[in-house]
This record gives structure tokens, C-alpha cells and sequence, in this order.
């Protein structure tokens, strides 16, 4: 049996992934990391869910297959992270919850069972990781979790605002989710970030509307000329310690680093500049997170999908270095 298992009896160890030192990573089901599924370890302190939604697509769909591709690429991470010094996985125990199924004929009903399922995880006292599915998925997401923690810090990283109002007149679509957000109360107006946005505009207004709501913004031209860390920085003092949701669309990525997804923009930000950004983010309390709109369709190679797969692995690890730290705050306190 792998020690990374954990399944012996009495064993209250996280139980970490499929060791692929004696099971290939070709071989078995591909749940996220080749981590257990959540009904094999019974609770999680990170869920994994897929939520294969992409009827809110306003150009190319597919994103509904994204949270597949993501957990297949997801077979070559491996458990110890150098670039955070972690091994995230048996830090807290992190499941893979399978995919929340959503109705694609009905926009308004999907968003529902979305938030309701959501509320039944964070109710397990579970931390999300979810891969979408186009961005739709963050509003209900975003109401979940603020149920639990109040108005939430936001760093939602994309190359579109994803702001406007309604497209055909409909208000629940890929690219309104965080005004809803905001109109909704859900969000700490206070601490809210664009990173990575580029690319034409419906007009300035759109600009305008953006900063009455509270969002500051780092261009994917101010992550090339200041740097990651710089911006990692200004990021982190803008967040403080308020609970923190981060959004990631994968299109904040330039085509070249992310081809497979539905509204490409020229001049984005590299995956490393991605994955050290967010490394920059350890001190922060972190509660959820989602990966969204990647399209496995337009993937070539998939190159799309491993990035968001590092991607995912980098936020999970921010969140059990996090819980970690609280219980081992938690056990010095009752000593």
C-alpha cells in the first residue's frame, strides 16, 4: 500500500494521492491530482468540484468540458510544491466532490443549484476549489461563500472586467457575474482587483462604471513592465487579511500560453507570471477559488489545460498552508 494513502485504520492523516511511483499516472479515474474522491474520505478541508456550465458563453462554448481536461492534465502534478515549500496534500486532507450538475437549457436555474450545492460543501466546513464551466459560475459561487464569511475580498483575474450589465438583455451570463456581485452586497468593495485585463472595450464608460464599483485594475502591460512580485505586493496590501475569493478566468493568460478558451486577447500575461503572482499571495486568507472557462476544443496540446492544472494546484496549496497554520495556531492556544 502507498504511504501517501493513508488508509490505514486509525490513521487520521489526510489521505493524499495515488502514488505514481508504482500506479502510472495513465492508469485509474482521473479525479483532480489523482487525489481520493470526496465520498472515500468522507468530509474534506478542500473540495474539488467541476461545474460543467457553459450555456453563459457569449462567442466560443465548450468550457463545460474544462473541468475534465483540467483533472486529466491535473495527472503529472506531483505532491510536494518547491515553490511554495509544501506538500499541500498532507497539510489537510483535499478531495476530489465530482461535478455539480447543472441544468444547460436554463441559466437561472443552473446559477441555483449551483449556490445550493456550494452551500452544502462550505457547510461541511470544506474550502472550494472549482473548475469551471464559463464564468457564470462565480456569482453563485460568490453568494455562497459570502453566506459563510460575510462580503468577500476579490481578485478576479481575467483579460474582460466582466462588469457589464446584461448581454441580449439577460443578467446572468459570463461577463456580469461581479456587477451582480456587487449589486448583490456580496463583495468587500473595499479590496477588489482585476489583474490581467487587456484588450478592446464596448467604450470608456465601461472603464467608468468598473471603478464606481469599487475595482482597481493591473493590466497585463502592468504585470510585464512592474514585475510579479511588485504587483504580488500591491495586491496583498490592497487585500489585507479579509477573506479572499479568487477568481480565475483563463484567458488572463495570453493565447500563447492559453489557446483553449472561448474569447482569446492578445497581450496576456505568461503562466509563470500567473503562477508566481499567486505564489505571492501566501500570507493571505484565502477561503475559495475557481479556475473557469477553459475549452479543452481549441486546446492544442493540451497547454490550456496544464496551465490551469498548475494553476489549481497553486491555490490549493495556498488554502492548506493557510488551514494548516490556523490548527497549528489553534492547537499552541489550547497548550
Amino acid at each position: 500500500m502507498s504511504s501517501t494513502e493513508n488508509t490505514a485504520a486509525g490513521d487520521s492523516r489526510p489521505r493524499g494521492p495515488v502514488d505514481s511511483s508504482r500506479i502510472p499516472r495513465y492508469a485509474g479515474p482521473a479525479t483532480f491530482a489523482r487525489l481520493p474522491r470526496l465520498d472515500e474520505v468522507g468530509t474534506a478541508d478542500v473540495a474539488v468540484v467541476g461545474v460543467p456550465f457553459d450555456s453563459g458563453v457569449s462567442y466560443r462554448p465548450g468550457a463545460r468540458f474544462g473541468g475534465n481536461a483540467i483533472r486529466e492534465a491535473s495527472r503529472l502534478l506531483r505532491p510536494y510544491n518547491p515553490a511554495q515549500g509544501a506538500s499541500p496534500f498532507a497539510l489537510a486532507q483535499v478531495a476530489d466532490g465530482g461535478d455539480i450538475a447543472v441544468n444547460p437549457f436554463n441559466i437561472n436555474e443552473a446559477v441555483e443549484t449551483i449556490e445550493a450545492a456550494a452551500d452544502e460543501l462550505l457547510g461541511t466546513g470544506a474550502h472550494l476549489m472549482t473548475l469551471g464551466g464559463d464564468h457564470t459560475i462565480a456569482l453563485p459561487l460568490l453568494r455562497s461563500v459570502a453566506k459563510k464569511h460575510g462580503p468577500v475580498a476579490l481578485l478576479h483575474f481575467d483579460a474582460h472586467l466582466d462588469t457589464w450589465d446584461t448581454y441580449f438583455g439577460a443578467e446572468y451570463t459570463h461577463g456580469t457575474p461581479f456587477r451582480r456581485a456587487v449589486e448583490e452586497g456580496i463583495l468587500d468593495t473595499s479590496a477588489l482587483s482585476h489583474v490581467g485585463t487587456r484588450g478592446p472595450l464596448y467604450g470608456e464608460q465601461d472603464l467608468t462604471d468598473d471603478e464606481k464599483m469599487g475595482f482597481g485594475i493591473v493590466t497585463s502591460a502592468d504585470i510585464y513592465r512592474r514585475g510579479a512580485d511588485e504587483v504580488a505586493d500591491q495586491l496583498r496590501q490592497r487585500i489585507g487579511d479579509r477573506p479572499l475569493y479568487i477568481s480565475i478566468d483563463i484567458d488572463c493568460l495570453d493565447p500563447a500560453h492559453a489557446p483553449g478558451t472561448g474569447t482569446p486577447e492578445a497581450g496576456g500575461m505568461t503562466s509563470r507570471e500567473l503562477l508566481e503572482i499567486l505564489r505571492g499571495l501566501a500570507s493571505c486568507n484565502l477561503v475559495s477559488a475557481d479556475v473557469v472557462e477553459v475549452a479543452p476544443a481549441y486546446d492544442h496540446a493540451e497547454i490550456t489545460s496544464v496551465a490551469a492544472s498548475h494553476t489549481a494546484y497553486e491555490l490549493t496549496t495556498l488554502m492548506t498552508r493557510r488551514i494548516a497554520a490556523a490548527r497549528a495556531g489553534e492547537g499552541a492556544e489550547t497548550k
